[in-house]
């Protein structure tokens, strides 16, 4: 009679293993994320109403320079919240969804997100569906958003604020020259994969993937060893 086959056996074995090895994961972090999940708000330090009226009255003192309108509130932002906001302005590329323009990273972590986003030459691309809400603030231009169904666009102007609920999806215009405050609160890093695709899948601009992964990160652990999430 042959001998069992031990590479078999041990194939045949690492199945099961690796299986309940998962399904233990999913039993650990199932409860945790869920508990997180229902505690959201509590990891939150900025509030919707007050960027809003932030952008709004950067725009009242400083109208279409919006080089002025960016330095008043994040000036703002940093005497509210000086541990966790960036004065340093490293601007990059960012791809996503099919649309360009350049960002500012005001803040990054895992709970929340605030940048500048815009074009001096106009856009359009997807939203992507994402694990957060965003917040749009529109500083100067206009943002346009499509859903199927409808036959006219949203249209978001100067001092608007254009909300995506997170699991949503449409389609957005930046028509011409358009720079918006843009804040996400939610879970952050999945919608990195979203960030990185067009640099990974079609730019293949790796020095700008580089330098926005750098930035992120450092800011994401930094505001961890603050104490945010």
């Amino acid at each position: 009679m042959a001998p069992p086959n031990s590479s078999s056996s041990t194939q045949t074995g690492g199945i099961p293993r690796l299986l309940a090895f998962l399904a233990v994961l999913v039993g650990v972090f199932t409860p945790i994320v869920y508990l997180l999940e229902r505690n959201l708000e509590s990891f939150y330090v900025f509030e919707t109403d007050h960027l809003h009226d932030l952008s709004k009255r950067g725009i009242e003192a400083h109208g279409n320079d919006t080089r002025a309108v960016v330095q008043y509130i994040v000036d703002e932002l940093h005497e509210k919240h000086p541990k966790h906001i960036s004065l340093e302005q490293e601007w990059v590329f960012n791809n996503a969804g099919g649309a360009m323009g350049g960002m500012y990273i005001i803040h990054a972590s895992v709970t929340e997100y605030l940048i500048i986003f815009g074009t001096a030459v106009g856009t359009e691309g997807h939203s992507g569906r994402h694990t957060a809400d965003d917040y749009f603030h529109i500083l100067t231009g206009e943002q346009w958003a499509y859903v199927p169904g409808e036959y006219e666009p949203e249209v978001y102007p100067q001092g608007a604020v254009h909300h995506l609920r997170r699991g949503d999806v449409k389609q957005y215009r930046m028509p011409g020259r358009c720079f918006a405050l843009e804040y996400a609160r939610g879970w952050i890093p999945p919608m990195l994969f979203f960030g990185f695709a067009d640099g990974l899948s079609s730019t293949l601009d790796f020095p700008t993937l580089w330098r926005t992964t750098v930035v992120t990160g450092r800011l994401m652990i930094g505001n961890l060893f603050a104490g945010k999430f």
